[in-house]
């Protein structure tokens, strides 16, 4: 423990750019042999426009680290935040860390997404999607990593997290979240026994339907146990869902960056209500 420690306080900024390019490349081959559906459109135009936004995401989070790295370290040393008030062992203190920050940074910031208009108009980037694969993780509005950098400020004072954990915490979320949105098929088996602890692509699929509710649902990115939690868990069959967002279901749009740049400005669109409900 003490080791991963050492390495995480002083994790070179290389050692980070290979924990994503490599996890990224990793599930992008694997998709190649087992591939849970056949793609729709350019898989190399696709990997290449979500390339994009994985670059204004690092962009946006290498302006702003000083940030996060002065805020951890001020809670440390002032032992700010919950996990640095109630005295535990290491182990237990980083796991309930890093469930925390699980908590606070990834699924409550992408559950208020969904809910807060204007927050919805930087997130819907992320929906526009029609192809999901593991480069689907990245593709998000510079204008949502803000407001994504923003939640992981405000959980690294409420958890008190110390710089190992958070450099810690955010090689696992873009590990896990380029696994959970991967187009990989797995057996059954290990994904229903892995679901049990973290997001699988079985469990995340559905976030992606192109209507509500289903899109409503599994906003989970690390751990599972919060959608189960707070009763936004949905189980579909996976066969059945389409992709996308159906607001925006221009696919020269949704395959432009130009477009998808100004689009959280071009005002809110009122999400189309059926008349007949759907059964996945």
């Amino acid at each position: 423990m003490e080791t991963l420690i050492t390495y995480f306080e002083t994790i070179p900024s290389l050692h980070r750019t290979i924990i994503l390019f490599g996890g990224l490349s990793f599930f992008l081959l694997l998709e190649n042999v087992a591939p849970f559906f056949h793609f729709k459109n350019n898989k190399f135009k696709h990997v290449g426009l979500n390339l994009f936004f994985t670059f204004t995401t690092i962009l946006v989070n290498f302006i702003f680290a000083f940030l996060l790295i002065g805020v951890s370290q001020y809670v440390n040393t002032h032992q700010i935040g919950i996990i640095q008030m109630i005295p535990m062992p290491l182990i237990l203190f980083t796991i309930v860390g890093l469930m925390l920050l699980d908590f606070l940074g990834a699924w409550l910031a992408h559950w208020v997404e969904h809910h807060v208009t204007w927050m919805w108009q930087f997130h819907l980037i992320h929906h526009t999607d029609m192809d999901l694969d593991a480069s689907s993780a990245n593709r998000h509005h510079p204008g949502e990593s803000l407001i994504r950098f923003a939640f992981t400020i405000l959980a690294v004072v409420i958890v008190g997290a110390p710089v190992w954990m958070v450099l810690l915490y955010q090689a696992l979320s873009a590990t896990l979240s380029q696994f959970n949105h991967s187009n990989v098929s797995m057996p059954k088996w290990l994904d229903s026994a892995l679901s049990w602890l973290i997001v699988t692509p079985d469990m995340h699929r559905v976030h992606h339907h192109y209507r509500q509710p289903y899109s409503d649902s599994n906003y989970g990115n690390i751990f599972s146990v919060w959608d189960k939690l707070f009763g936004t868990y949905r189980k579909v069959n996976n066969r059945k869902l389409v992709y996308g967002l159906d607001t925006h279901m221009e696919k020269e749009n949704v395959g432009n960056v130009a477009y998808l740049l100004k689009a959280p400005f071009e005002g809110h669109r009122t999400p189309i209500d059926y008349e007949k409900e759907e059964r996945l």
